[in-house]
């Protein structure tokens, strides 16, 4: 029986995108994120950077910026298709 659905038994991987209210291109990675990791089994959440001080100052205007375990993965601009190769890097 596995009990957590990553590569090896691990804990699957989290996914945060940095962005910022009134953002288009954070709209659009969005987008992708919701289109592309519910097949995966996996889900996103957002964490605003001019909320966190250290996000503004690591990312300044660099938003969107996809984070997989805090690490990051892409940035401004992502496709489905580039997705999909983040996704399977993982496992």
């Amino acid at each position: 029986m596995r009990l957590f659905g990553g590569a090896g038994g691990a804990p699957p991987a989290r996914y945060e995108m940095v962005t910022r209210a009134g953002c288009h291109l954070c709209e659009e990675m969005a987008a992708v994120l919701d289109a592309v990791l519910p097949a995966h089994g996996l889900s996103w959440s957002p964490r605003d950077i001019d909320a966190e001080p250290d996000l503004r100052a690591r990312y300044s205007d660099l938003v969107p910026v996809l984070l997989r375990d805090g690490l990051p993965v892409a940035k401004l601009r992502l496709d489905r298709q580039g997705l999909e190769r983040i996704v399977r890097r993982r496992r």
